[in-house]
């Protein structure tokens, strides 16, 4: 049972989807919760079509999702169905839970079931508001409200129809409302956005120590003290005087006291620092005077919320960040789209070692020409610019101690893929990279571990996905891994598992268990094979747990999958507890028709006989085993009894092989 999928893996997600619901309607009927279907769908949907995909990931971000604009905006339905899509959500996380399946990174269920009830009284409200729907949910919901039952065929072509000459009666403000916000981007349009690799940080007081000997910290507090109760006079420009500029430049310490200039506004390093002061509201101004913002005082005696501050704000310094050098063009391209490009080259640099500047330097340059229109002459020297630019802003970043730069070689990696055939960049670009990243000394960007966790912040706030190691170690046997197993790459996986077996109670026999309790064949087989993979001691008792009544299936397909053992070495009841253990895996990825289908193919009018051999091999899945029943082997038979396979007889009774005289 697999939690995740891309977008382009719409067969194996509806195969997953369809299992998800059917037996999460069945538990909720065993336990007496209410669940509704078509509710169910859209749940799995709302998860599926959003940034980060992972189905049983669900925090209170995301149940405000889907109950404050999934469902008003997707679902049509009558209202007393869409009144109980908090209900029904409740069910959900928890079969997820009683099932291993819940992510938890995610809340817990007392969270979840706090969120819940906190959005409640909102839901009701979003459920009144028409102008929360999606334009075909308004039709849908017009024809509903019109007697249409747009699930009968041809009832849509008779509403069309009606609408068209005028006989249907709507709501021409709610549909204005609608369209305009269609136009002003705020409907549910999520792109799937690439999963994060994971990261390690160090201890928060380790952190925190790194923002305190940060330089931009550094600055911004002095020159809070440096302003004094009383601030500094401004000259009418709303620029410090020289004086006063070269004074604060000496005691900072940027070397700019000695610089010829006019005014304090050549002063690069200053300038910027200045504005950084102003836009973290550390600075004001104030009657011709820069002063000290009073409130700011606790920020100031926090180096990591003033860290924090200083790294938010510095999307919108970009004019500052790059200045021009081209008297000819006043403003950088990178400053017309520093707010949109900083956050993406960061989220690059993510997880990732000595990234050379110039490849990123671009990619930045293929979007600047989706936001300019490039003068062919002048592209060579505009490109440039944009990587010098670009330097700036990484070097901005080194101060703030977001960013480590050294020089040197590039890694082979970052040319690895100039040979693609599917390569994004176009041919000039990749001509110039293969040129540009055998230079001995280009400089090369890695994140710092204040950089990683002010990025993943972000990214976490998104609704990405941002994985941490460390974070799995308190997780239930279970949930931890299985979300290993379908999350994790193998190098972080080993690290998460060190993690986790360091904590007391936590061992060995506690990941077997959790195997062997697994309601879903796939994701415990994905759950052994990781574990078998990482520890030598899961490793060496295989051979002993493929007699193991709940072990055993899934220790016997992994044997045989690696072959360590061949079919005959297998005695007969284990060939029927395999047999069983690849249908039970086939029925939860395809689904029943397909099951049907192969048995149908291996058996053919033996099929029913095969599967009551699969039915009765003693396999521990009590629930696959009676899905296989229901949705595969009883229909198979009684397709068998309505069409028994009848032969064309060769013969007539008693010829002893003679051809009577109606054959020719």
């Amino acid at each position: 049972m697999r939690t995740w999928f891309q977008p382009e893996e719409s067969d194996d997600f509806e195969a997953a989807k369809d299992l998800l619901v059917r037996r999460c309607l069945a538990w909720a009927d065993e336990h007496g919760r209410p669940a509704d279907g078509l509710l169910l769908e859209t749940a799995v949907d709302s998860r599926h079509q959003s940034l980060d995909g992972r189905l049983a990931y669900w925090d209170r971000a995301q149940i405000r999702r889907f109950l404050l604009r999934w469902v008003p905006y997707y679902v049509t339905a009558p209202r007393d169905v869409l009144a109980a899509a908090p209900g029904t959500l409740r069910t959900y996380l928890h079969y997820l839970a009683a099932t291993g399946l819940r992510d938890p990174r995610g809340a817990t269920l007392s969270e979840a079931e706090s969120a819940i009830d906190e959005v409640a009284p909102e839901f009701e409200t979003a459920l009144d508001d028409p102008t929360r729907q999606g334009l075909a949910t308004f039709w849908a919901r017009t024809a509903l409200d019109h007697g249409y039952d747009l699930t009968v065929p041809g009832a849509f072509e008779r509403f069309k129809r009606d609408l068209d000459n005028g006989r249907i009666s709507f709501d021409q403000d709610v549909l204005d409302a609608i369209m305009q916000a269609r136009l002003a981007g705020t409907v549910l349009d999520e792109e799937r956005a690439p999963a994060q690799p994971p990261v390690s940080l160090p201890p928060s007081d380790e952190l925190a120590a790194a923002a305190a000997r940060s330089r931009v910290v550094r600055h911004l507090t002095a020159l809070a003290d440096w302003l004094g109760k009383d601030g500094r006079p401004l000259t009418k420009a709303g620029n410090l005087s020289l004086a006063d500029a070269r004074e604060l430049a000496a005691l900072l310490g940027t070397g700019e006291d000695e610089l010829k200039v006019r005014t304090s506004a050549g002063l690069p390093h200053l300038s910027l620092l200045l504005a950084w002061a102003r836009q973290a509201r550390v600075t004001r101004v104030s009657k011709g005077r820069l002063l000290r913002v009073a409130k700011a005082a606790p920020l100031l005696r926090d180096p990591a919320a003033l860290w924090q501050r200083a790294f938010d704000v510095l999307p919108e310094l970009g004019g500052m960040v790059t200045t021009p050098v081209a008297t000819w063009r006043p403003v950088s391209l990178l400053d017309e789209v520093f707010p949109e490009v900083l956050p993406d080259l960061l989220n690059t640099l993510y997880g990732m070692a000595d990234v050379p500047v110039p490849r990123l330097a671009e990619t930045v340059w293929l979007s600047c020409q989706d936001y300019f229109l490039i003068e062919e002459d002048r592209a060579d020297l505009w490109r440039a610019e944009l990587e010098r630019d670009l330097l700036r802003a990484f070097l901005a970043l080194a101060d703030l101690g977001a960013v480590e730069l050294r020089n040197g070689p590039a890694d082979p990696l970052y040319s690895s893929d100039l040979d693609l055939e599917d390569q994004l960049l176009p041919p000039e670009a990749v001509a110039r990279l293969r040129s540009r990243l055998t230079e001995p000394d280009l400089t090369l960007a890695t994140l710092t571990p204040l950089g990683h966790r002010a990025v993943r912040d972000r990214l976490l706030a998104e609704g990405r996905d941002a994985p941490l190691i460390g974070e799995l170690a308190v997780a239930p046997a279970s949930e931890f891994l299985g979300t290993l197993a379908q999350h994790y790459p193998l190098e972080a996986a080993a690290q998460e598992l060190a993690a986790w077996l360091s904590r007391p109670g936590h061992d060995v026999d506690a990941l077997l268990r959790a195997v062997a309790s697994c309601p879903f064949r796939v994701r415990a087989a994905a759950m052994l094979a990781l574990s078998a993979e990482l520890l030598p001691e899961v490793r060496a008792l295989l051979p002993t747990l493929r007699h193991d009544p709940a072990l055993g299936p899934t220790v016997l397909n992994h044997l045989v999958e690696q072959d360590e053992l061949g079919p005959d070495t297998l005695e007969p009841h284990e060939h029927l507890l395999l047999g069983a253990e690849n249908f039970l895996m086939l029925l939860e990825t395809a689904g029943p028709g397909t099951v049907a289908e192969q048995v149908r193919a291996m058996a053919g009018k033996d099929a029913p006989e095969l599967l009551d051999a699969v039915l009765s091999s003693g396999h521990p899945d009590e629930v696959g085993l009676r899905e296989l029943r229901a949705l595969v082997a009883e229909p198979l038979r009684a397709r068998s009894a309505r069409h028994p396979l009848r032969l064309a007889p060769t013969t007539a009774p008693g010829a002893r092989g003679r051809r009577t005289k109606r054959r020719r």
